[in-house]
């Protein structure tokens, strides 16, 4: 993607297209957000990386699915993640071409045999998840009873915690079963473990407890000694509407419970967020189309077929947001309540909450989103030839909320 200068920036030496920008707001002074632009902070990626790998007291992986971005990966592959939980074999490849020491975790507990072949002889995968008996006979028959192979069991729980997408509605096997898959790995020559998901963008702590505590009935249901315990992503990020208490909490919450239910014997722990690591290294720079002022509708570049999906999806996911003008936050305590659109022909294409804003926003402001990282560009359209959107990096990252 070509950027285009701002003509007012033109210099004697026009920066290169590649410039680290200080931090967003310079970004979008020099840059025209014809189309909208990503700002991305490596230093943001690394120190919450970080913040899991020196906190979680176990393995910490990488959920693909949220950032596929080959500069996450690479990012994280630098800062010390050697394990990405990819749900296709397209995420394998993307994993591969950066990384091809990486441990791969097959998470998803649907998949072809096709792709269960590919993963086993392309890739290299030696872990892949199950949560019914088909599914696990599926891969027994795909891949044989080869030493080394681990199968993850997936379970789940009744929803009763606070996420913002309830995974046990598509995924996941009761404990009676999960107990039964267990044993018939076992009988199939395969290394078992447990695995689980609370929900994306879960804020309390405590679902990791019930989640634990089944997984411990689980085991002593099926008669192992659990070797290995996955407690998956559901870590949060920051939104308007919605965050969690530090990762600290949900950190020794999980060992504190592990080691009530598994006593001196404790199965080695594995955790593989996506969201909470990627969200807050991406901000999105919108640019104002048209402002109606009579009926207060605002038209953004940008919009829910593209890095704003999610919060049509769950309106407490609407990021923190700002606006840009010339490069400065526009504070002004004469505010208004905007609806604002996208930009296509498609009368869906509105945020589900209007947003309020200086009463004098105009054409060509910018208004910038953050905590954009996970599932904003990953789950983008093309949708009406919309759809480019271009990328910079930033030494400092607009998380709109200190503790981001």
């Amino acid at each position: 993607m070509v950027f285009a200068l701002k003509t007012s920036s033109i210099r004697s030496a026009a920066p290169a297209f590649d410039e680290i920008f200080r931090d967003s707001a310079e970004a979008a002074a020099s840059l025209d957000c014809e189309a909208p632009v990503l700002c991305f902070s490596p230093a943001k990626l690394a120190a919450r990386a970080n913040q899991f790998i020196d906190g979680f007291p176990g393995e910490v992986g990488y959920a693909v699915k949220a950032n596929p971005c080959a500069k996450v990966i690479t990012v994280l592959a630098q800062a010390g993640v050697g394990v990405f939980d990819v749900a296709s074999t397209m995420e394998m490849k993307a994993v591969a071409r950066i990384c091809p020491t990486a441990k791969l975790h097959y998470h998803n507990p649907v998949k072809s045999r096709s792709e269960i072949a590919t993963a086993w002889h392309a890739f290299g995968c030696r872990r892949f998840a199950a949560d019914s008996h088909e599914e696990l006979a599926k891969i027994a028959q795909s891949v044989g009873s080869a030493s080394g192979t681990e199968i993850a069991i997936r379970f789940c729980l009744p929803s009763q915690d606070a996420s913002a997408h309830d995974f046990s509605s598509k995924f996941g096997a009761d404990e009676t079963v999960a107990a039964e898959l267990i044993r018939q790995a076992v009988e199939f020559g395969f290394a078992p473990l447990l695995t689980f998901h609370p929900g994306s963008q879960c804020t309390d702590p405590k679902a990791w407890i019930r989640h634990i505590e089944a997984a411990g009935r689980i085991a002593n249901t099926a008669g192992i000694a659990l070797a290995r315990l996955n407690v998956g992503g559901g870590f949060p990020a920051c939104y308007t509407g919605s965050a969690g208490p530090d990762l600290v909490t949900y950190f020794d919450t999980i060992a504190d419970c592990v080691s009530a239910v598994f006593g001196d014997h404790p199965p080695a722990l594995e955790c593989e967020p996506g969201r909470s690591i990627a969200a807050p290294a991406f901000s999105l720079l919108t640019c104002v189309k048209l402002v109606r002022a009579r009926s207060a509708d605002l038209f953004l570049n940008d919009g829910i077929y593209g890095g704003l999906l999610e919060a049509t999806q769950v309106s407490d996911l609407l990021p923190f947001y700002r606006v840009l003008r010339d490069g400065q936050v526009v504070t002004a305590t004469d505010q208004r309540a905007f609806t604002v659109f996208g930009p296509t022909c498609d009368p869906l294409d509105v945020l589900p909450v209007p947003l309020l804003l200086p009463s004098d926003v105009r054409e060509s402001d910018v208004i910038e989103f953050a905590g954009i990282g996970a599932y904003g560009m990953a789950t983008a359209t093309s949708f009406n030839g919309y759809g480019s959107v271009s990328q910079v990096t930033v030494k400092n990252a607009y998380t709109g909320h200190g503790n981001c």
